[in-house]
């Protein structure tokens, strides 16, 4: 059986000689593609000048135009950042005034609130003041007072002066005072009181708001002050017996 010639231990290193043969091979090989790839009628002149690579036209202008619209996007994109931003500040702004406005209110409110409840508690205080009945000494002098208050109410004209000034005169303070000799004794309607009221004059000219006593202090100054408003004008232009 014939050694294996491909067997490792008989392979031998291609020399240049062989190295030069090859690549002859190959040159003809392609030439004769060549030769048969030419059309019939064309030349088949050949030339040992290489083809010289044909020249690569560059133009910036496209490149130019894309960092345009680059430089333009971020423009655009910068802007519309900047136009939020400024719709955020707006809005923060306008919500800010909205509750500032809205704080105002509301103290404006609590502070109409307060006014009103403190008006009211003084008028409440000044009903219950007018409401409490004014108290007086049980003496001249307050009965004096009242009667003059009550007067007043009435529109009974009268000063503290020509009330006493008469008192004095008549019963000399005393509430219990009665004129038992005089005519008007001798008729059975004797004058009673600090100023001397017979019973007919006392009903007629009575105050409403006093006592039907005829002596009750208050009661029988403010009914003959009265009389005496409708004769005389006013007690103080009664100077003696009336």
């Amino acid at each position: 059986m014939p050694k294996n010639i491909f067997s490792r231990g008989h392979s031998r290193t291609l020399t240049r000689h062989h190295k030069i043969a090859m690549a002859g091979v190959a040159t003809l090989g392609a030439a004769a593609i060549g030769f048969s790839a030419v059309p019939s009628g064309a030349s088949t002149k050949t030339t040992t000048e290489a083809a010289q690579p044909a020249a690569v036209a560059f133009s910036t202008e496209q490149i130019k135009d894309v960092k345009a619209s680059v430089t333009d996007q971020m423009a655009g994109a910068s802007l519309k950042a900047e136009q939020i931003e400024a719709k955020k500040k707006a809005d923060a702004a306008a919500a800010a005034k909205k509750k500032a406005e809205a704080e105002a209110a509301k103290k404006k409110a609590e502070a109409e609130r307060k006014a009103k409840e403190a008006a009211s508690r003084a008028a409440k205080r000044a009903e219950a003041k007018k409401a409490a009945k004014k108290t007086y000494p049980n003496n001249l002098d307050g009965w004096i007072r009242e009667s003059l208050d009550v007067m007043k109410k009435h529109g009974i004209p009268g000063s503290y002066d020509g009330i006493k000034r008469n008192i004095i005169r008549e019963s000399s303070g005393n509430p219990k005072a009665i004129n038992n000799w005089d005519i008007n004794a001798i008729n059975g309607i004797p004058s009673k009181g600090l100023l001397q009221v017979i019973p007919p004059t006392f009903a007629h000219w009575h105050v409403p708001g006093t006592s039907w006593d005829i002596y009750d202090p208050v009661a029988n100054i403010t009914a003959a002050c009265n009389y005496a408003a409708d004769k005389y004008g006013s007690m103080d232009n009664v100077n003696s017996a009336y």
